[in-house]
């Protein structure tokens, strides 16, 4: 059963009220757009001979565009008024006007014989072309996000909906309520005699995701039982499926009943250890009988396996209680090294009572007070960012509403920048990835505790669905510009003007680039003093832009030898072997636990894997995936890096996951052996959360001298929430120093600038280099780099390259392990006056070393 399938509920928003799909009727695609000058220039395309579904993928609106518009075989009788008068004399093949719908102004294709040989293998043809491989193991679909989404965008909205976050709060909450009152009467008549049992099987699922999107489970589970009664009557093929899909409702409830998603400690951490197994264990038993009875009909499937033995141990019976045929063994997941385990220390400092979906995260410093705060924010329409200030003893209090951040709603990710060079970070905020166009917002730190949304003033307020920006001063002008990510619009790039507004160049620049991009970050990889462009898109090859030095950039990601292709997600520019020059690591993300589980058996992947690029100097880069132990899948979303052991490379921590309630895979947390090898430490360091993770940042929280892990985590949809988390680090007695640039002639927040700490440890002298920024694409540690040095370091030169200087800026023999400040042509520095305290509370002195 395909996931288009599971959006049984899609007949709710295209279909006639009241009127229902049947297994007969005619083959079509639609497309919608939002006006009816776009809707006539796509309508001339086709004319033109474009092709339906590609346009359809880029520009359509609907919630079909995933699927090239397909709406499958449908009897007319059952569609929408309009879209059955423009059906009207078509034949197979033809393509109707534009006309309007409630959601916008619509196109419609009848497929021709030649183009669908087959409704089953067209559906096996659609997903290959797609998802580019039609032989991965995508999850099972148990989350209702799709059918909220198509709700969403068929209802009958207002003009600018979304540049208004309460409006679009309230289209959110009356489009689902619409969605959720048809479903009830929908179920009611699933199983009449006039539906196949296919029919009755889908319908039944559908109304169950439509529950389990607001985490009603009894009623999700209630349902998933009546497709499995219809499903073991009359279709028996939809039966392992079904069984699953059953196990995680039953899994998921169990998380609910045991209250993990609130307050998880270690029931939520791989491998969940037997001591803390649920203590109510009904659900889980009944999950381990669904998902046995699954693998009797698929016995070599490896995600239902993995959803068994995770079961297993909720109860505290893995690995003796796994059936043999089916255990994972504990020994795939043992860690090669050991540096200490972190400790969740969130609920204690004041971080455990909110609980988020997707959602940003930044840990910085936003009251120049010298102690990183955090911002947060929540993907979900109506929850509001939060802003937790770090009260210098070991905790923090939330001061959402008195910094006016209460008041902005939604947001997938959040960045800082300093735009407006006032020495007060400002944030930006992203919203519509995934799913629809939705306005941005800037965010002015008024330096008193206070922000001001200027989005519309400064000329960023057009909606767009994006997740994904970089702040980058593109011309060495001293202030930040902003390029933006965009999937289903061109990627925009707009030039600071220096007066609090921007000037959009994305065509002039040429990077106005059309796809569905899932990263966008920034480095001069080549030295030549202009800082350039990476993308990574989820759908194509990835891009470098190489600037020009004239404000127009030029895509040379093939002879870089950086075109990775497929499924591309988290990305950065970081120098993980410590030569000087920045390399680049693009994750791949395939939403498919059995790709994961590959991993851990070390079994063939079907789905390109991440890719590690060794910069070369020469403006090219080398593959070293393979020799680094990165040549693996982890499907990660948040995503960044950071020094977890001081020992001066940097480290990797990913945030795994997707929307659905199956997808239980543990984070990941890779330790980088001497800039050689990455080693897998997430079972030993404690890490391994098994829920969504998104925003990560790795930050000094404690004033310890070494860097702490913290993370949003949480599902898509708000039945499947999660607290925050905040992992402790243990330390390692190595030594370190952190250092915060002030611009002066370079832009104020110092982003782009290169530190270079030349270190020595006993006999040996190295280097260690840093580039200001906030590092991953899905989460933002400080700008203010931490740099571990090793054990008994003599720190014998430091030097930052500024952008736009020609001019390094050196200073000789700073003493480590403490915080100091460089002001931009400044003969001295100043040191950060910090006191370590123990999170928690308890100010433990002003001892900065370990």
């Amino acid at each position: 059963m395909s996931r288009v399938l599971l959006c049984a509920l899609f007949a709710l928003v295209v279909f006639a009220p009241g009127q229902l799909r049947t297994s007969t009727g005619i083959p079509l695609r639609i497309l919608v757009l939002n006006s009816a000058e776009e809707s006539a220039r796509v309508r001339a395309q086709l004319a033109n001979g474009a092709d339906f579904a590609v346009l359809a993928r880029e520009k359509s609106v609907d919630a079909t565009s995933l699927d090239g518009g397909l709406l499958g075989n449908v009897d007319p009788s059952t569609l929408r008024e309009e879209i059955r008068t423009a059906l009207q004399g078509l034949a197979p093949g033809q393509i109707s006007p534009v006309f309007r719908l409630p959601t916008g102004f619509a196109i419609v294709k009848v497929l021709a014989p030649d183009e669908l040989a087959g409704i089953a293998e067209f559906q096996r043809s659609r997903q290959a072309a797609i998802r580019a491989e039609g032989s991965i193991r995508f999850d099972v679909n148990v989350s209702g996000f799709s059918e909220a989404a198509a709700a969403l965008a068929s209802y009958a909205k207002p003009a600018n909906w979304n540049t208004d976050l309460r409006q679009s709060c309230a289209m959110r909450k009356q489009s689902f309520a619409d969605l959720k009152a048809r479903a009830e009467k929908l179920a009611a008549g699933a199983d009449d005699p006039g539906h196949s049992p296919a029919d009755g099987v889908a319908l039944h699922l559908g109304v169950a995701q439509v529950y389990a999107y607001q985490g009603d489970m009894d009623r999700a589970i209630a349902q998933f039982e009546a497709a499995l009664r219809t499903a073991s009557a009359g279709a028996p093929k939809l039966l392992p499926e079904v069984e699953e899909m059953l196990g995680v409702g039953y899994l998921h409830r169990a998380g609910a009943v045991n209250d993990v998603y609130r307050h998880p400690g270690e029931r939520c951490l791989f491998p969940i250890r037997p001591e803390f197994s649920y203590t109510k264990g009904a659900d889980s038993q009944k999950a381990i009988q669904h998902f046995l009875a699954s693998l009797k009909l698929r016995p070599n499937d490896l995600e239902t396996r993995w959803l068994l033995n995770l079961a297993y141990m909720t109860l505290g019976k893995y690995p003796a209680g796994v059936p043999k045929e089916h255990l994972l063994a504990p020994s795939h997941f043992d860690s090669a090294e050991d540096i200490g385990r972190f400790t969740d220390v969130a609920p204690r400092v004041g971080l455990g009572a909110v609980n988020f979906e997707v959602g940003g995260l930044i840990v910085d410093d936003f009251d120049n007070d010298g102690l990183f705060d955090i911002v947060t924010s929540n993907w979900d329409f109506c929850a509001p960012m939060h802003f937790f200030h770090n009260n210098g003893d070991g905790t923090f209090a939330d001061r959402s509403a008195q910094s006016g951040l209460a008041t902005q709603f939604g947001g997938n990710n959040i960045t800082q920048t300093d735009y407006n060079n006032d020495g007060c970070l400002d944030v930006l905020v992203l919203r519509g990835g995934w799913e629809t166009a939705m306005r941005k917002s800037l965010l002015r730190n008024n330096c008193n505790g206070t922000f001001t949304d200027v989005t519309v003033e400064a000329g960023l307020g057009t909606p767009t669905t994006t997740e994904f920006a970089v702040w980058v001063d593109i011309n060495n002008d001293g202030f930040l510009d902003l390029y933006v990510g965009n999937e289903n619009e061109p990627n925009q790039l707009f030039l600071n003007n220096g007066n609090g507004t921007f000037k959009d160049i994305s065509r002039s620049s040429g990077t106005d680039l059309s796809v569905l991009s899932k990263a966008v970050v920034a480095a001069d990889y080549d030295n030549d003093g202009y800082a350039d462009l990476f993308v990574s898109n989820y759908r194509g090859d990835s891009v470098l832009f190489h600037n020009n030095h004239d404000g127009t950039f030029t895509n040379v990601a093939p002879q870089a030898g950086v075109q990775a292709s497929g499924h591309g997600f988290a990305a950065w520019f970081f120098d993980y072997d410590n030569d000087g020059w920045p390399d680049l690591l693009a994750s791949s993300y395939a939403m498919s636990i059995d790709e994961s589980v590959r991993t851990y058996l070390g079994l063939p992947h079907l789905s390109p894997t991440m890719k590690l690029y060794r910069n070369l100097g020469n403006g090219a880069f080398r593959d070293v995936t393979e020799e680094t132990g990165l040549n693996k899948v982890f499907m990660p979303m948040g995503a960044n890096f950071g020094d977890v052991d001081n020992d001066g490379y940097p480290d990797i921590y990913f945030g795994t996951g997707e929307l659905s309630f199956a997808s239980l895979l543990p984070n990941v947390l890779l330790h980088n052996k001497g800039g050689k090898k990455f080693v897998d430490i997430t079972t030993s360091s404690g890490t391994g959360e098994l829920h969504k993770g998104h925003g990560v940042a790795f930050a000094d929280i404690d004033n310890d001298g070494d860097e702490d892990l913290l993370e949003v985590v949480g599902g898509g949809v708000p039945g499947d929430p999660h607290t925050f988390r905040l992992f402790e680090n243990p330390g390692h007695g190595n030594d370190w120093i952190s250092v915060r640039l002030v611009g002066v002639k370079a832009n104020r927040a110092a982003i782009g600038a290169r530190v270079k700490v030349t270190v020595k440890n006993g006999t040996e002298t190295r280097a260690v280099y840093r580039t200001v920024g906030s590092g991953g694409s899905f989460g933002a540690s400080p700008l203010e780099q931490h740099m571990g040095l090793g054990k008994s370091a003599e720190i014998v030169g430091l030097e930052i390259q500024w952008p736009g200087d020609a001019q390094a800026q050196r200073f000789a023999s700073v003493p480590k392990n403490q915080a100091i400040e460089i002001r931009q042509s400044a003969s001295d520095y100043r040191v950060i006056e910090r006191h370590r305290f123990k999170l928690g509370g308890d100010q433990l002195g002003g001892d900065h070393g370990q």
